[in-house]
């Protein structure tokens, strides 16, 4: 059974007619690890921000549903849509610098949420982010809670949003591209950081990304996107054995290999792109028959 399902969801910029996200549906079961790929502006982080309800004050919601554990959220009032997801669903954000809070302590960071959204008791909710942090594989962790970001690295802020993403148990995450200001060292140690404690959890995952290699060590399937509109879903091996759709061989075709580190780059063929930009016309044209 799928805890999210999103069916036909459509947004727009208010007053306009243009579309960033395109009628899209996807689901995401209990447990599951869902990638969302697609080049930089596709609209993936875009889905995030609509189950978060954090869209842009120039986007708008146009049609569409966002099922979440059985609940619609869309029909929800706003405080109330803010109550379900502060208690079910959390967010891995790109760049650890900016997500935090340059002039508080990390402590509160982990622990405000569980308080004041949760309810906990401030002891429990301390008690909480330590075990979290030693589980993120943070080491001295009463000297990190009381630390600013910037005396910590890149990396262990990156852990720091996990652990905060993890705290109140929550039943889907979204991890918005995690390891993008992160150097290829620390992204690997980042990823298997998150695979590991998703497995011990048991929590869903929307994982966002651009870079298929990532998808292929971390998720179980996927959904491929291309200017708000979905081209293709799939499992993991299907995919890698046999994508349907053209684009979505194209960008199999231009991701780097690793085995052959001095291999030129393939990018997508030109005719790829407009063949893909004529479905996506097409679809709009259908769309408003």
């Amino acid at each position: 059974m799928s805890f999210l399902s999103i069916r036909n969801l459509s947004a727009r910029l208010k007053g306009r007619s243009d579309q960033i996200l395109r009628h899209v549906s996807l689901e995401v079961a209990a447990g599951e690890v869902r990638g969302l790929v697609g080049e930089s502006g596709a609209g993936k982080s875009m889905i995030g921000k609509a189950i978060l309800g954090t869209l842009p004050h120039s986007v708008e919601i146009s049609g569409g549903e966002i099922i979440l554990d059985g609940i619609d959220l869309l029909t929800l009032p706003s405080a109330k849509r803010r109550q379900l997801i502060g208690a079910k669903c959390a967010l891995i954000p790109q760049d650890p610098l900016t997500a935090l809070n340059p002039s508080r302590r990390i402590g509160p960071q982990i622990t405000n949420r569980l308080v004041d959204i949760l309810g906990w008791s401030r002891s429990d909710a301390e008690a909480r982010a330590r075990a979290l942090l030693a589980e993120v594989q943070i080491q001295d962790t009463e000297r990190v809670m009381r630390s600013y970001p910037h005396e910590l690295s890149g990396g262990m802020r990156q852990r720091i949003l996990i652990a905060s993403a993890f705290a109140a148990e929550p039943k889907l995450i979204i991890a918005d591209e995690p390891t993008t200001a992160l150097d290829v060292t620390v992204q690997k140690q980042i990823l298997k950081l998150i695979a590991a404690l998703q497995a011990r959890h048991g929590t869903a995952l929307l994982f966002v990304t651009h870079d298929l290699g990532v998808v292929s060590k971390v998720c179980q399937s996927l959904s491929v996107l291309y200017a708000g509109l979905v081209l293709e879903d799939s499992t993991i091996p299907d995919f890698f054995h046999a994508p349907k759709h053209p684009y979505s061989r194209a960008l199999l075709a231009a991701t780097p290999k690793y085995t052959d580190p001095d291999g030129s780059l393939t990018p997508v063929p030109d005719a790829i792109i407009e063949t893909t930009r004529a479905e996506v016309a097409a679809f709009d044209r259908s769309a408003h028959v």
